[in-house]
């Protein structure tokens, strides 16, 4: 057997064949107007779209033979769509197929660095496919183009209407406000200050009035995590401490990098971790973040306690809880 590399020879490029549009005028002009009338039903499917979400009711339904009962209004957004999309690119296909330069290009390998001379050559040739297109000369492709691609855009602008009304401030703010007591959850019992030892953690949230109910949007944003430490364990600012009470911290639980609640506490090292990814919290030095994606440290709650010796919120967050939303201010 012959350990030998067989050479073989270069096929070369396969002989050009002229379409008809490159041989006739009358070709030519018949496949410019198949292009336009493709980008004309293109627009036809994005108007249908826009008046299947203005002017058709979601509750009308009608019968279709073999799919039964369908949603007018849905059937209405979807055919829209599909024929907006789908003839948009057949119209760029058959453009391609029919009218644009059709020559074969022989590239040679190259190094991964391109050199100055194959940028130059590159740039021209980018310069003479645009000239070979001759978008200037096929004014009537250059128009049905316009009015089509224009109408493509008009759908997803009105459906940016469905992203409901903004959030306002309700990113922004919890429930806690001042003077509002820290209850157990589960239990939902006042906390007593000299109940907690050092190294204790409680879950905690706000209070609420006797036959209110918690809204599933309160308990994605207030859970607090109250955790007591000698007071020289402490490495924070003046501010940061007079938050404290006696060696007790409030926290967020609310991961700031996306969310999850963050709930493992080594009190070995008074670090908070979240399960989800990893991001660590120094809880000696404010929740600052010492590992993990997460960009900030966990918000603080300032807290006191009131006359009868029960936890209290001093005053809400100074800061929104969670992970970052574009409105948010991150200084």
């Amino acid at each position: 057997m012959s350990n030998e590399i067989e050479s073989f020879e270069d096929p070369g490029t396969p002989v050009h064949v002229a379409r008809a549009a490159d041989l006739n005028p009358r070709s030519e002009k018949r496949a410019e107007q198949q292009v336009a009338i493709l980008f004309a039903l293109s627009g036809v499917g994005s108007l249908l779209l826009i008046y299947s979400y203005v002017f058709i009711a979601d509750d009308i339904f009608i019968f279709i033979p073999v799919m039964g009962n369908q949603n007018a209004h849905q059937l209405g957004l979807g055919i829209g769509m599909a024929m907006s999309l789908f003839f948009l690119g057949m119209a760029a296909i058959h453009w391609a197929k029919t009218l644009m330069p059709e020559t074969e290009v022989v590239n040679h390998r190259h190094e991964f660095r391109s050199s100055n001379e194959d940028r130059e050559d590159f740039v021209k040739t980018v310069k003479d496919g645009v000239a070979g297109v001759k978008l200037g000369r096929r004014k009537l492709i250059k128009r049905s183009l316009a009015v089509s691609m224009g109408l493509f855009a008009l759908p997803p602008v009105l459906l940016l209407r469905d992203l409901g009304p903004l959030p306002k401030k309700q990113l922004e703010t919890t429930s806690w406000k001042a003077g509002t007591r820290l209850v157990t959850d589960p239990g939902n019992r006042p906390i007593l200050a000299s109940d907690l030892e050092v190294g204790a953690v409680v879950q905690t949230l706000p209070a609420i009035e006797e036959g209110e109910e918690r809204l599933l949007t309160d308990i994605a944003k207030d859970p607090v995590l109250l955790i007591r430490l000698r007071p020289e364990d402490f490495q924070l600012t003046p501010e940061k401490l007079a938050m404290t009470h006696e060696g007790i911290i409030a926290f967020s639980k609310i991961c700031s990098h996306m969310g999850c609640a963050v709930a493992l506490y080594e009190q070995q090292t008074k670090h908070l971790l979240c399960p989800c990814h990893q991001s660590t919290f120094d809880v000696t030095r404010g929740a600052k973040v010492i590992f993990g994606p997460a960009a900030r440290p966990l918000p603080q709650l300032d807290i006191t306690v009131d006359g009868e010796g029960y936890l209290v919120a001093r005053a809400p967050f100074s800061e929104p809880v969670g992970p970052s939303f574009w409105e948010r201010n991150s200084q």
